[in-house]
C-alpha cells in the first residue's frame, strides 16, 4: 500500500512504500527537544527523542530512522564523536548537527560538513524556517541515497 506524505509549504508530496519518515532528536534540553519535534511533526515526520548518546545509540539499534538532529555538547560524549559513530555505523543516514557553542565557520565544523559526517549545522537559538529549510534541503537525499 503506498502512502503519501505532505511536506508543508507545498514544497514536496513524498509518496513512501509502507514506510513513514523518521527522525532522531538528540539533545540533553528537553525544550529543545520537544521544539524540534514539533517542526519534524509539522514538516511529515514521526520523531523520537534521547536526551543522551548512549539512549541515541540504543535508539538507532532498535528502531528504523531516516534523519538524526544532534546536538554537540551531551553529557556522556561529545556530539562530533556521536556522529562520526552514527556514520561509521549507519553511513547512508543523515545527521544534522545543532549548537549553542559552536558556529558554522568553527574549524571542527567545517571538517565535518567537509568529511561527510553531518549533512548540516545549526546555531542555537535558531530560526523555524533554518530547520525547515534544512529538512526540505535533506529530503531528497533520504529518498534517492547516493
Amino acid at each position: 500500500m503506498m502512502q503519501s506524505k505532505h511536506f508543508s509549504g507545498g514544497l514536496k508530496t513524498l509518496v513512501m512504500k509502507e514506510q513513514e519518515l523518521v527522525a532522531l532528536v538528540v539533545d540533553d534540553e528537553p525544550d529543545m527537544c520537544w521544539a524540534l519535534e514539533q517542526i519534524l511533526q509539522g514538516e511529515g515526520f514521526g520523531a523520537h527523542k534521547a536526551y543522551t548518546a548512549e539512549a541515541a545509540l540504543d535508539t538507532l539499534k532498535n528502531t528504523s530512522h531516516q534523519l538524526v538532529f544532534l546536538d554537540i555538547k551531551l553529557p556522556d560524549i561529545d556530539g562530533l564523536e556521536l556522529a562520526r559513530q552514527i556514520k561509521a555505523t549507519y553511513p547512508s543516514l543523515p545527521v544534522i548537527t545543532i549548537s549553542g557553542y559552536y558556529y558554522s565557520d568553527d574549524p571542527a565544523i567545517q571538517k565535518g560538513l567537509e568529511e561527510k559526517v553531518f549533512v548540516g549545522f545549526i546555531s542555537k537559538p535558531f530560526e523555524i524556517n533554518e530547520i525547515r529549510n534544512l529538512i526540505h534541503r535533506v529530503i531528497p537525499k533520504i529518498i534517492h541515497p547516493e
